[in-house]
């Protein structure tokens, strides 16, 4: 169930990446990080991405943190110069405690086991799916929690090839996969050759469960805000796009042949 929330006091904090999103106190008592209309057309098609990135993970049962649709209160905006929209809300992702962004710097600290291969994997074949280019060999947008040794899967802004909506889904290229990132050598070093393709095994049934799950998911679409102006016939057409027959079995296709070029797998 997607929870509709709006702030109770002033932000409090704005982050320097790419979106500038703010750390927002919600009615629910919890902290959510907001990405929020500006006057660019492009953003609100990337708040889209971000509401279909995310709940699809959620219906992959990918570790993504909770999603809600936030109405920032004119008053709560006083702190922050960005140019932005009073009226129109905002995406929230909920605020995770105990975790590190895995980086070039701070991968190794990720316990390495079949545990956090599957975790990997799982996330690896999801963006390959869904065409997110964010996710590079220099870009993880992932975060770890050490108490649990789980990999959170962060940001879909830059799904369905970048924002792509007035084009076909294209496949990722070798380049555009965390399978070519130093955080799978790191993992798939310390595992056995059979641990890997049993791994590959469990992921290959657990594809159509997932997709099983997300398409359920589909009619939740409809609850992109409208006040963000993407025609719902564009994100209909991308989700048909998605769920195709071809698309799904190349996407697998894809992963795989990425798979053996970055480690043992099929040797």
């Amino acid at each position: 169930m997607i929870l509709y929330l709006h702030s109770i006091q002033d932000i409090s904090v704005q982050y320097e990446t790419g979106d500038l999103p703010v750390l927002v106190l919600c009615s629910d008592g919890q902290q959510y990080i907001c990405k929020y209309m500006r006057p660019n057309a492009t953003i609100a098609y990337k708040l889209a991405c971000e509401f279909m990135g995310a709940l699809f993970a959620d219906a992959w049962r990918i570790n993504t943190p909770p999603f809600s649709i936030i109405q920032i209160k004119p008053a709560h905006w006083a702190s922050i110069s960005t140019p932005h929209s009073y009226s129109a809300p905002a995406i929230g992702f909920r605020k995770i405690d105990g975790v590190i962004d895995i980086t070039p710097t701070t991968y190794q600290q990720v316990k390495v086991g079949k545990q956090a291969l599957y975790q990997l994997l799982k996330i690896a074949l999801f963006d390959f799916w869904i065409a997110n280019e964010d996710r590079t060999y220099n870009n993880a947008n992932l975060l770890y929690q050490l108490e649990t040794n789980t990999i959170i899967s962060i940001d879909y802004g830059g799904i369905l090839n970048n924002v792509s909506f007035d084009y076909p889904l294209t496949q990722l290229t070798e380049t555009d996969s965390i399978l070519c990132a130093d955080i799978f050598a790191h993992i798939s070093c310390h595992v056995t050759n059979e641990q890997l393709k049993d791994a590959v095994s469990h992921l290959q049934k657990d594809y159509q469960r997932c997709l099983i799950r997300a398409k359920e998911q589909t009619l939740q679409l409809a609850n992109i805000p409208k006040e963000w102006n993407v025609p719902i016939t564009k994100i209909q057409a991308k989700a048909n796009e998605l769920f195709s027959d071809k698309w799904i079995e190349d996407t697998w296709t894809n992963f795989v042949e990425c798979l053996k070029q970055n480690s043992n797998y099929g040797r």
